[in-house]
């Protein structure tokens, strides 16, 4: 079940696709037999039917990148496929990486992507749906994986998406055992990933001014010494 934050809920709908926000799922998992790629599914199809979103899956498993061994920006003979990918996170308003927990912590194909590129993670929304075959709900990868976000400074949102049981919680095309409980749940991720976008978009043409912390410091003496008796 999601971490719960805000009270609210999704109100804004898109009648137009062109004014949707673009949100790319990151199906992190290269497994054979894997089956967190089912949440993947779940979260496109539940973007696309609500009008919240445009989406598309990005699928580790397809790209079959090579071990990293040198951030993109610093290769001499890249993958065209890199490029692929970084533009596709750097155009996209929000992330969802669907990652499931394997010995306690996130897949190595998902970290070989995460160090591949830098800038394109700046600021960018990031909601994390943690999945397991077990009870925990994926909930042992949050800590490590939202670490390592923060580090390369992404924005991850506050509340997160946990499948426990993944094998019997969703079939293989995505559909939910528990349609109202998931749907929920998503919809909770869904709006602080919306509110993050927006956010976002209202800051955008702001210009910050520079902070004189001496002058300050300064002014808070000045304004101590006056107001001792």
């Amino acid at each position: 079940m999601a971490a719960y934050l805000r009270n609210f809920t999704i109100t804004v709908k898109y009648k137009n696709i062109q004014q949707m926000p673009h949100i790319v799922i990151i199906s992190a998992s290269v497994r054979t037999g894997r089956k967190s790629q089912r949440v993947a599914l779940f979260f496109k199809d539940y973007l696309a039917k609500n009008n919240f979103a445009s989406a598309e899956i990005l699928d580790l498993d397809e790209y079959n990148f090579p071990i990293f061994n040198e951030r993109l920006r610093l290769q001499t003979n890249p993958q065209p496929a890199f490029f692929q990918f970084a533009e596709k996170i750097n155009s996209a308003e929000a992330v969802i990486i669907v990652t499931p927990q394997y010995n306690g912590g996130y897949p190595a194909s998902l970290k070989n992507v995460i160090d591949l590129l830098y800038n394109e993670w700046k600021r960018k929304p990031i909601a994390i749906a943690a999945i397991s075959d077990g009870i925990f709900g994926g909930t042992q990868v949050v800590t490590s994986l939202q670490f390592t976000l923060w580090k390369i400074g992404a924005w991850t949102v506050p509340v997160r998406f946990h499948v426990q049981n993944v094998d019997t919680s969703f079939n293989e095309d995505g559909v939910p055992a528990d349609k109202t409980a998931s749907e929920k749940n998503a919809n909770i991720v869904v709006s602080e990933l919306l509110w993050s976008i927006e956010a976002i978009e209202r800051m955008k043409g702001y210009k910050f001014t520079s902070v004189d912390t001496k002058q300050i410091e300064t002014t808070l003496k000045i304004k101590n010494q006056k107001e001792k008796p």
